[in-house]
C-alpha cells in the first residue's frame, strides 16, 4: 500500500485541510476504466464489504481476477483507502438501475464500508464517511436525493449497506433524504410511487418492498402496509428521481 503524495491528492481535488479527513491511502485497483459517453458522477452509492476486514476487502477490490472495485473503502476504525480516481468508472454497481440510469457505474462514485452486515457502523467510520461525502457531493454537485444504497439500485440481489446503516443520521446533515409524516397513498399506487423515487420496474414487488424497508423502515415485517405507502408517498412528492439528463 502507498500513502498518496500531496501532488496526487491535489490532482484528485482533495482539500484535506478543509475536509478534516484522515490520511488517504492510495491503493490503485486495475478494475476501472473511462466513464462512458462522457458521463460525470451524479450518484453516490453506499455499500458494505461483508468481509472479515477492510484489508481483505481492499485486496479483493484490487485483484484483477475479481472484476470488482470501488472508489473508496473506509475501515471500522476510520482508515480510508482510495482505489480508483473519482473521474474514472469503478466496477461496483453491476447491473443496477436508478431511475433512467442503467449504467450506474458510469454515473456514480462508490464507497465501501467495512462491515459484516449484522453490527452497527462505528462512530469513527461514520465520521469519516460524512466528511468524505461532503467533499464528493460538493465536488460533483451531487444532490442528497442521489445518495443511495446498493440495495436501492439492485434490490433483487443486494442488501447493503443493510438494516444497521443510519440513513436518518445522514439526512439530518443534508447528506441524504428522509421521510416526513402525514403522507398517505393507497397500496394500489405502490409500483407507481416506487418508480417515481427511482426503483426499477424490472424488479419484483417483494424485492422493492425489501429495499424500501432496508432504507426507511428496517424493523418492518409482513406484507405491504400503509406505513410503507406513507414513506413512498412523501419521498415521491418531495424527492422524485431526476430523470436522465446525461444519457444511460
Amino acid at each position: 500500500m502507498w500513502a498518496a503524495e500531496p501532488a496526487a491528492l491535489a490532482m484528485r481535488g482533495m482539500d484535506l485541510s478543509s475536509a478534516h479527513l484522515p490520511e488517504i491511502v492510495w491503493h490503485p485497483s486495475p478494475n476501472c476504466g473511462a466513464r462512458r459517453c462522457g458521463a460525470v458522477p451524479d450518484i453516490l452509492l453506499i455499500h458494505f464489504t461483508n468481509m472479515t476486514s477492510a484489508e481483505a476487502a481492499v485486496a479483493r477490490l484490487c485483484d484483477a481476477a475479481s472484476q470488482v472495485s470501488c472508489h473508496y473503502v473506509i475501515g471500522e476504525d476510520g482508515r480510508l483507502w482510495q482505489l480508483v480516481d473519482e473521474a474514472q468508472r469503478a466496477w461496483h454497481a453491476g447491473q443496477g438501475r436508478w431511475g433512467d440510469v442503467i449504467d450506474v457505474n458510469s454515473r456514480s462514485i462508490g464507497i465501501e464500508l467495512a462491515n459484516c452486515k449484522s453490527r452497527p457502523f462505528p462512530e469513527p467510520q461514520m465520521r469519516v464517511l460524512e466528511r468524505l461525502m461532503r467533499c464528493i457531493m460538493a465536488r460533483w454537485d451531487i444532490a442528497p436525493a442521489r445518495v443511495v444504497g446498493h440495495s436501492d439500485i439492485a434490490p433483487d440481489r443486494k442488501d447493503d449497506p443493510g438494516p444497521c446503516f443510519d440513513w436518518r443520521r445522514l439526512a439530518l446533515q443534508g447528506l441524504s433524504v428522509w421521510h416526513g409524516a402525514g403522507a398517505f397513498s393507497e397500496p394500489s399506487a405502490f409500483r407507481d410511487l416506487a418508480g417515481q423515487i427511482g426503483y426499477g420496474a424490472e424488479f419484483s414487488d417483494a424485492a422493492v418492498l425489501a429495499a424500501l424497508r432496508l432504507r426507511w423502515r428496517p424493523w418492518a415485517r409482513g406484507p405491504l402496509a400503509l406505513a410503507d405507502m406513507a414513506v413512498l408517498a412523501d419521498i415521491a412528492a418531495r424527492f422524485p428521481v431526476d430523470r436522465n439528463e446525461q444519457g444511460a
